[in-house]
């Protein structure tokens, strides 16, 4: 018999970097996630209930940082435009929007974080 997930606290999704402090201060400072767990070289930050982020300094994590990102990040959030102009007021270059995407009924945003994985910042049109 399976196990349930009644118990299931927490989804992490972990990224790996070559620079973590750098990574670190985007997430923090810029995008604003407060430090869950700090396990020193790996930091755990909270996203949404039950939901997290997680950057791993290469060095001692399960894989290496790699130059090709098949990972995006995506956050559902009230107002992207008021996002989109926080970040281009921070200096980040979007790759992509902001944009309706009618087929999708969001409106998103899109730039990189310090080391390449793709951030999508959605919400509902």
């Amino acid at each position: 018999m399976r196990p349930s997930h009644d118990t299931t606290s927490m989804l992490i999704t972990f990224l790996y970097y070559a620079d973590l402090p750098r990574a670190m201060a985007f997430y923090e400072d810029l995008l604003g996630l407060p430090l869950a767990i700090d396990q020193g070289w790996s930091k755990i930050y909270k996203v949404t209930e039950g939901g997290y982020v997680g950057l791993v300094d290469e060095a001692h994590g399960s894989h290496k940082a790699h130059p090709v990102k098949p990972v995006q990040v995506c956050l559902r959030v009230g107002d992207v435009d008021a996002w989109c102009a926080y970040l281009k007021g921070r200096g980040v270059i979007m790759t992509k929007g902001p944009k309706d995407v009618p087929s999708l009924g969001i409106r998103v945003i899109v730039f990189n974080d310090p080391e390449g994985y793709q951030i999508e910042i959605q919400s509902v049109l």
